[in-house]
């Protein structure tokens, strides 16, 4: 079982949602997120004074699934999101040890 996290641009969400349910997934978690990359966030003009974003808005989504899915997830992730600019995001794979229903006790593949 693997963790997949994708850090993506906030409009990119409903894409990526979108992609994933017609792969099959079934559930996600969605958190709103602050952050920034290589581009160190960028700097904005307000009211003619200028002042630098240092944390840029962005959206994690965390989607637990079966060893067999991961690369379809994470392609269908990548399609969904890219713009081919920078701060598109990141996606990471971990592995999860163990993962129980609370409801009905059911552990492993089982429970996802």
């Amino acid at each position: 079982m693997k963790l997949v996290t994708a850090i993506i641009k906030p409009f990119k969400l409903d894409d990526a949602r979108e992609s994933l349910s017609e792969i099959g997934v079934t559930g996600l978690t969605v958190t709103e997120v602050k952050g920034f990359g290589r581009q160190k966030g960028h700097t904005e003009l307000y009211r003619g004074a200028e002042y630098v974003v240092d944390f840029l808005p962005k959206v994690k989504l965390e989607v637990a699934v079966g060893d067999d899915q991961v690369d379809a997830v994470t392609e269908a992730i990548s399609k969904a999101t890219s713009t081919g600019k920078i701060g598109d995001g990141k996606i990471f794979v971990t592995s999860i040890e163990q993962v129980i229903r609370i409801r009905t006790g059911e552990t492993g593949s089982e429970a996802l």
